[in-house]
């Protein structure tokens, strides 16, 4: 089963924020929003694949995170796969962030959430997030 290590990331504003995928062909959920993160090389650990595709993705040092929880994710998705969810605080302007996969960035509203088009399963990572949290939308 493949492994996904992938991050909410939260404003001190409480806005978690997302990337656009891009629209290409044969990419699984084109033009949805997602988490930042991705697949697990050979031999890494889920915190060292995070920190790895954060650099790809915004070329940033991520330092300062934690684990949320694990989900195994068996429909819902391109494939069955093992997410690892982390969390941690980013605030950097939208037009500071250097998003180097993707369409666009964006912070969006706790209110805002259950209304995103997510990409498989992570509405129901985020929601879970801001329940545990406290931090329940609406």
């Amino acid at each position: 089963m493949k492994k996904i290590a992938e991050i909410i990331f939260e404003n001190d504003n409480g806005e978690i924020l997302l990337y656009l995928r891009d629209n290409k062909p044969g990419i699984p959920f084109p033009l949805h929003w997602d988490l930042f993160g991705g697949h697990l090389e050979e031999g890494e650990t889920p915190e060292e694949a995070l920190v790895r595709e954060i650099k790809e993705e915004l070329n940033y040092d991520l330092k300062d995170y934690k684990f949320f929880k694990k989900y195994v994710c068996t429909e819902g998705d391109a494939y069955p796969n093992i997410k690892y969810i982390y969390y941690g605080k980013f605030n950097l302007p939208v037009d500071e962030i250097t998003l180097l996969e993707g369409e666009y960035p964006r912070y969006f509203s706790r209110k805002e959430i259950p209304d995103v088009k997510f990409a498989n399963i992570l509405k129901d990572v985020v929601l879970d997030f801001l329940r545990e949290s406290g931090n329940i939308p609406g």
